[in-house]
């Protein structure tokens, strides 16, 4: 009478039809079948070692599982609601195939561990992926190093012009805000590579099975402990979504900055027009599309990450149906911002600076101002009065319309008598870039040692 192979003998009635629609996961975890099926080996020979089962059916399982995953390899297996998900998907074609044979495969082992064994499986690869595309990324804003190492950009803080620094200090601050999203990928990995598997529905099993050696069969580093804990844990899932979120934030604000400096009013960019879209009136247009959707798509991987939160906040141990919804919000996340990364990498690599138009404005915005302050630090000044001398020279330099270092003695001995055009040879955007001294810093030799440091590290 029941219409799910998951349902026992204790139901007296077939499965309503809207509650199989309501519930199915299939459209969604289907992906999870590669998984599903190398946990199943690493179960199947467990259990064999255990002397649950023989030899011969060990052979005739991973036979057939490797038919089964064949098929689905091609969408030759009809995908069907009444089976839920692709755990009994698998199963059902196992048994379809075997008989009593393919029904002792779940000996030791419920839904509930082997559905969250199967969802770290699959994080684990995806954490890999995503962390060879970072790395790709990282080596492309390196790469830029070497080709724009005597360009210097006009550093912002609110916006608005700060600081003179080297092209490739702007470069360097991408790949270590990309290191640090790979080391939390690399710490998140540890926690997601624990494996829960036999721990059952909730308190473990009865049966003799060695959850060390599946284990071992699946490359876990380790056997989770608490069998409560285990059927309920999304922790794993959550750190890997907010790392997700960090990540697809870095993005965005990568992208919004490139999409202003490609505009004409900044004019420092031109992006690779193979990843630019036109307009449908405005023949003229070339505009940022893929920069504007990895800004956008932040929004949507941070929503995922609010939703593995809530959907979480109130769950009692151990396992509950509402962990189903899982997974739509991880892979969503997961798939984003792996189609980001790998957008942005050849990005980075194609895109020109506009070295004459970032040249001919350069010197605006007295981007030494800073410099000179210090300079009077050096003279004696208190560094409150050389602020606001220097305060005082900018207003004098904007009413005249000319740069500091075009300042002449009257001018500067007006605003304080120590003053002299001594002052203005240590200007300008070039003597400041040269003036920097502390550690990490975009003084030329500084920035030579980080770019041989990284080129090192990134190999």
């Amino acid at each position: 009478m029941t219409s799910s192979p998951s349902r026992s003998g204790v139901f007296q009635a077939a499965t309503d039809k809207r509650l199989e629609a309501f519930s199915e996961s299939i459209s969604f975890d289907h992906r999870l079948y590669p998984q599903d099926i190398r946990g199943s080996l690493a179960h199947a020979r467990m259990l064999c070692q255990q002397g649950m089962i023989t030899q011969e059916e060990l052979a005739q399982i991973e036979n057939a599982l490797a038919e089964i995953g064949g098929q689905l390899d091609r969408g030759e297996l009809p995908l069907r609601q009444e089976l839920e998900d692709i755990h009994m998907h698998i199963e059902q074609a196992l048994i379809e195939r075997l008989g009593d044979v393919g029904r002792k495969l779940h000996t030791g082992r419920s839904r509930n561990d082997q559905v969250a064994t199967d969802l770290r499986l699959w994080t684990r690869e995806a954490i890999d992926r995503l962390d060879q595309s970072l790395l790709a990324l990282q080596r492309a804003f390196l790469s830029r190093c070497q080709r724009d190492q005597d360009v210097i950009l006009p550093a912002y803080t609110h916006l608005q012009r700060a600081q003179p620094v080297l092209a490739p200090h702007y470069w360097l601050a991408y790949v270590e805000k990309l290191a640090r999203d790979r080391q939390r990928l690399a710490d998140c990995r540890r926690r997601v590579n624990v494996c829960g598997l036999g721990a059952a529905a909730c308190a473990g099993t009865s049966l003799p099975i060695d959850r060390q050696a599946t284990a071992r069969e699946l490359g876990f580093e380790g056997v989770a402990a608490n069998s409560l804990d285990i059927s309920s844990d999304r922790d794993f899932v959550l750190e890997s979504a907010f790392v997700l979120a960090l990540i697809a934030t870095h993005l965005s604000g990568w992208a919004e900055e490139w999409i202003l400096w490609s505009t004409v009013e900044f004019s420092f960019i031109k992006l690779p027009q193979e990843f630019c879209t036109g307009s449908s009136i405005m023949p003229q247009k070339i505009n940022p599309d893929t920069l504007e959707l990895t800004r956008g798509k932040a929004a949507r991987v941070i929503g995922d990450l609010q939703t593995l939160f809530i959907l979480v906040k109130g769950l009692p141990l151990a396992y509950n149906r509402d962990l189903q919804e899982d997974k739509p919000a991880l892979f969503d996340a997961f798939d984003t911002v792996q189609a980001a990364v790998d957008l942005a990498a050849p990005i980075v690599e194609g895109a020109e600076l506009n070295r004459v138009s970032i040249a001919a404005r350069l010197e605006k915005g007295h981007l030494d101002a800073t410099t000179l302050m210090e300079l009077l630090i050096k003279r004696g000044f208190p560094q409150r009065t050389a602020h606001h001398l220097v305060g005082s020279l900018v207003a004098t330099a904007n009413q005249h319309e000319v740069t500091l270092s075009q300042l002449t003695l009257e001018q500067l001995q007006a605003v304080h008598p120590d003053l002299d055009r001594s002052l203005t040879s240590a200007l300008g955007v070039v003597q400041a870039v040269k003036a920097y001294q502390s550690y990490g810093s975009s003084n030329p030799e500084q920035v030579a040692d980080q770019i041989a440091r990284w080129t090192a590290q990134l190999q």
